[in-house]
C-alpha cells in the first residue's frame, strides 16, 4: 500500500480505533503499575448498603491483587466526596494533583434480588471516560458481583482475561484431620469437599472437578469429586499407592503418581481412570508431581533419578525426557504456566529454608521469587499465568499467598482463619 492509500485508509477508521485507551504492556523491563484512584461506591437505595462493604472489600482486594495497579490511597484524595460519576462533574486536576493516571468510579444499586454495579474509567490526563461497564449479580453473591467489575476493568487495560472470576482449591489442616476445600479465587466463598481423615493433594479440572488423594481406606488412593456431588475412586492394582492427580488442560486426561514396591512412577489415563499407562520406569526410582503443559503435550515432574529431586519434563506419552533444573539439590511440585513459558517450583536453599522459584522451558534462566520471609511452597499459576498462588510461614502458620509471577507485589489471601492451610491448586 502506498502513502497516499494508507493516508485515506486511515481517514475512513473509526474514531474510537484511533484514539483507543493505551493497554498496559504487563511483561517486560519497561512495566510499571499504573497510579490508579479507586473511590468508594455511590450507593443507590436502602437495599443496597447492605452489600457495599462486602463488594468495596472484594473490589479493591482484586485490584490491588493484580499487580498492575498502583492503587492510591483514598485517604489522599483531594476531590470533593460528593463529585459525581460523569466526566463534566469530576475535578481531574484535583485528581492529577495526588499522582493519579486513571480513576475509577462505580456505583451500586440493588433490584429485587439483583445487586446492580456500573463501573466508569477515566483518563486523568484528558480528562475523558475511557471505559464503561454495567455488571450484575444475585443480592446473596455480592461478591461475585465485585470481581465482574475488577474481570471487565483488568480486561480493558490489559486484553487478556483475569484471574478474578476463578477457583481455587487447598488442604485445610484442622487437628488431626486434613480436609480439602474449594473457594473463590480471593479464598472467600470457601466450601468444604471432604470431611475428616487425611486428604491431601487437591487438584480442580476445567469442568470444576476436584481430585485429591485420599487415606479413607487406609492406603493412599485417589478420587475425583464431579460437580455433581458424585464422587469416584481411580482404581489401581492391590498394593499399589496412587498419589497427586494432575488434570490435564482439556480435562479429559489424568496423570498421577503410582508406588510398587520401591519404586513410584508417573501415569496417566482417562479422566475415569480407564485406559492407565506407565510413562517413567526408573528402577528404585521415585517421580512425582505431574503438570500438565498448556497444550496438553507435555509433563513436568519430579523425579530423583539423578541423585536429588530435580524438575523433568517429557513428552505426555513419556518419550523425550530432559532435565530442566540444575541448581540446588531439592527441586520440587513444579506448575505449568498457562502462557507456557516457566514452570514454578519449590526448591531448599542453602539454609534449608524453602523458596520459590521460576524456571524457563526453553532456555533453563532460573529466577527466584522469593527469600527471607520464613518458607514459602506450593506454588500455582493463575489460569491467566500473571500471577501465582503459594503457601507461607512468614506469619506464623501456613497460609495462602499471591504474588506476581515474577514475584513482586506479595499479599495475603483476605481474612483467613487461624487454621493451617496447604498446597493450593488454581484452578484453570
Amino acid at each position: 500500500m502506498n502513502a497516499k492509500a494508507l493516508f485515506l485508509s486511515l481517514l475512513l477508521l473509526p474514531v474510537a480505533a484511533l484514539a483507543q485507551a493505551p493497554v498496559i504492556q504487563i511483561s517486560g523491563a519497561n512495566f510499571r503499575p499504573l497510579p490508579l484512584a479507586a473511590t468508594a461506591p455511590l450507593v443507590q437505595g436502602e437495599e443496597a448498603k447492605a452489600s457495599a462493604q462486602e463488594v468495596d472489600e472484594a473490589f479493591m482486594y482484586d485490584l490491588r491483587a493484580s499487580g498492575i495497579f498502583q492503587i492510591l490511597d483514598r485517604g489522599s484524595f483531594l476531590a470533593d466526596a460528593k463529585e459525581g460519576m460523569a466526566a463534566g462533574s469530576i475535578n481531574f486536576s484535583r485528581w492529577a494533583d495526588v499522582g493519579a493516571e486513571s480513576l475509577v468510579k462505580y456505583s451500586l444499586a440493588q433490584e429485587g434480588g439483583e445487586l446492580k454495579a456500573e463501573a466508569r474509567v477515566f483518563n486523568v490526563g484528558t480528562g475523558r471516560e475511557d471505559f464503561k461497564t454495567a455488571q450484575s449479580a444475585p443480592a446473596a453473591e455480592a461478591r461475585l458481583v465485585a470481581h465482574k467489575l475488577a474481570d471487565a476493568i483488568y480486561r480493558h487495560f490489559t486484553r487478556e482475561q483475569s484471574p478474578f472470576l476463578s477457583r481455587i482449591t487447598y488442604v485445610r489442616k484442622t487437628g488431626n484431620n486434613r480436609d480439602i476445600w474449594v473457594a473463590d479465587w480471593d479464598g472467600r466463598n470457601a466450601k468444604q469437599v471432604t470431611r475428616g481423615g487425611i486428604n491431601l493433594l487437591p487438584s480442580l479440572g476445567p469442568d470444576g472437578a476436584v481430585g485429591y488423594t485420599s487415606y479413607q481406606q487406609g492406603e493412599p488412593e485417589i478420587y475425583i469429586r464431579r460437580p455433581d456431588g458424585n464422587t469416584a475412586r481411580i482404581k489401581t492394582s492391590e498394593g499399589q499407592m496412587a498419589t497427586g492427580i494432575s488434570f490435564s488442560p482439556d480435562g479429559k486426561r489424568i496423570a498421577y503418581s503410582l508406588a510398587s514396591g520401591e519404586s513410584t512412577q508417573i501415569w496417566v489415563a482417562e479422566a475415569d481412570g480407564d485406559k492407565p499407562k506407565q510413562l517413567t520406569d526408573t528402577r528404585f526410582g521415585i517421580n512425582t508431581s505431574p503438570s500438565w503443559s498448556p497444550d496438553g503435550k507435555r509433563i513436568a515432574f519430579v523425579s530423583n533419578r539423578g541423585g536429588s529431586p530435580q524438575v523433568y519434563v517429557m513428552n505426555a506419552d513419556g518419550s523425550g525426557v530432559r532435565r530442566l533444573t540444575f541448581q540446588g539439590n531439592y527441586n520440587q511440585t513444579p506448575d505449568w504456566s498457562p502462557r507456557g513459558d516457566l514452570i514454578a517450583f519449590t526448591a531448599r536453599d542453602e539454609r534449608n529454608a524453602f523458596d520459590l522459584f521460576t524456571v524457563n522451558v526453553d532456555s533453563g534462566k532460573v529466577a527466584r521469587l522469593t527469600q527471607d520471609q520464613a518458607n514459602n511452597e506450593e506454588p500455582s499459576f493463575s489460569p491467566n499465568g500473571r500471577l501465582v498462588l503459594f503457601t507461607s510461614t512468614r506469619n506464623g502458620g501456613s497460609q495462602l499467598f499471591v504474588m506476581t509471577a515474577d514475584g513482586n507485589n506479595q499479599v495475603a489471601l483476605p481474612a483467613q482463619e487461624k487454621a493451617t492451610l496447604l498446597t493450593p491448586d488454581w484452578g484453570r
